[in-house]
């Protein structure tokens, strides 16, 4: 079989190609995150509509993920993630034209659902079409497009919106995205081990259900959820708190902030290297830890202290998130990729939920009510964890038994 092969000119073009999808999907899904404040300053909204600007997205995003590897099934991978893409810099250039807010969130709503096309196809088309020995690598590369165009597009959007406005920016990232996505339908190759099937919707909600059964995987679940939700409550609302007073920081200073992800991806390689000396529970305990020590860092007024727990929050997080979404393969012993999508729909619906009920604190508590949601966000995440522990062990006396 022609499967794709490290070190030969169709393996480069695809982790090329795949690399482009990923970066085009999270470059524009986070565009509005450093612009919350613009928006509720623009618009006369409060920061918890202004989040809105996000979490319509991602919920949306949430449940397409669930109905997008189906419709893969049926209708071919290449053609969806093209069609995502190519619709998703489209919606971002008609942002820049939106007159209100509500027009903003509509644009935002049909995006979340085209958004998914790619993080619901791109894994499954590289376990189809690459060899054995070389998916590791084309995994890694794909996934960091994702997580180099999050931040990306957060730079780019909050760096034009202070040398121009945030209109400008859109314009930017949507043409960008435009010229990406002709590169993406030249340089990915057709599906050569993919064979249409007929599209299951009886069969994908029976799949669903037997997840679900697991208690395990409910707990894993729960995890995404709350992780997430205390994630983006941190991004959402800390811009807020540096353009006001006493910091007066410029959206360019702020946008530019997300550049701490990058420790994330140490942390989450270490983090799974950990796991193997010392067992997912306790690593996983260890990184929540460290998240509650982050955002406790962020209370105080001194900004390089507020800096620095946003570090320490941000390793912790992409440290359990990978520990977290391992462990939900590691348990799923059939229809892995099934139960990868419901931690994912988790995941997402905690970035929607918990972003904007993360604004309803900021408004009447300030970052006090922020840090203490976040906090109690992250105790209920460690409790969730511990329940996994009891129901594993009962897991494994009915194995033994």
């Amino acid at each position: 079989m022609d499967y794709i092969k490290r070190g030969t000119k169709a393996f480069k073009l695809t982790n090329i190609a795949l690399f482009a999808a990923g970066f085009i999907t999270f470059a524009n899904l986070y565009i509005t995150q450093p612009l919350m404040p613009q928006f509720s300053n623009d618009y006369n909204v409060s920061p918890a509509v202004a989040s809105l600007s996000l979490s319509a997205a991602t919920s949306v995003l949430a449940f397409s993920l669930l109905l997008f590897g189906s419709l893969s099934e049926a209708w071919g991978r290449k053609k969806l993630m093209t069609a995502s893409i190519f619709a998703a810099s489209v919606l971002t250039l008609a942002l820049a034209f939106a007159p209100n807010f509500e027009t903003i969130l509509a644009l935002r709503i049909i995006q979340g659902f085209v958004f998914a096309g790619v993080p619901a196809i791109a894994m499954a088309y590289l376990g189809e079409e690459m060899e054995p020995s070389s998916l590791g690598v084309a995994m890694g590369l794909y996934i960091s497009g994702n997580a180099i165009g999050g931040l990306s597009g957060r730079i780019i959007i909050g760096t034009m919106s202070d040398l121009f406005n945030w209109q400008i920016g859109m314009i930017v990232l949507g043409v960008l995205s435009i010229i990406i996505s002709c590169y993406f339908v030249w340089a990915l190759p057709e599906s050569k081990h993919f064979t249409p099937r007929p599209l299951q919707f009886r069969l994908l909600t029976k799949t669903l259900f037997q997840h679900i059964k697991d208690r395990r995987l409910v707990l894993l679940f729960g995890i995404g959820f709350t992780l997430m939700g205390s994630f983006v409550t941190m991004y959402n609302y800390i811009g807020f708190k540096l353009v006001d007073s006493p910091y007066n920081l410029s959206m360019t200073f702020v946008s530019w902030l997300f550049v701490v992800y990058l420790v994330g991806t140490w942390s989450s390689t270490w983090f799974g290297s950990l796991s193997d000396q010392y067992g997912r529970q306790n690593v996983l305990y260890s990184g929540i830890v460290i998240m509650i020590l982050g955002a406790v860092l962020t209370f105080p007024v001194s900004l390089p202290l507020k800096i620095s727990g946003l570090i320490i929050f941000t390793f912790g997080f992409f440290g359990t998130h990978s520990i977290a979404s391992g462990w939900v393969s590691h348990l799923a012993k059939v229809d892995k990729a099934q139960a990868s999508s419901l931690y994912l729909f988790a995941y997402y619906m905690g970035s929607s939920i918990g972003g904007t009920l993360g604004g309803i604190f900021w408004m009447h508590y300030g970052w006090t009510g922020v840090v203490l949601f976040i906090g109690s966000a992250l105790v209920v995440t460690f409790i969730f964890a511990g329940f996994i522990q009891y129901f594993q062990s009962k897991y494994e006396k009915m194995q033994s038994a």
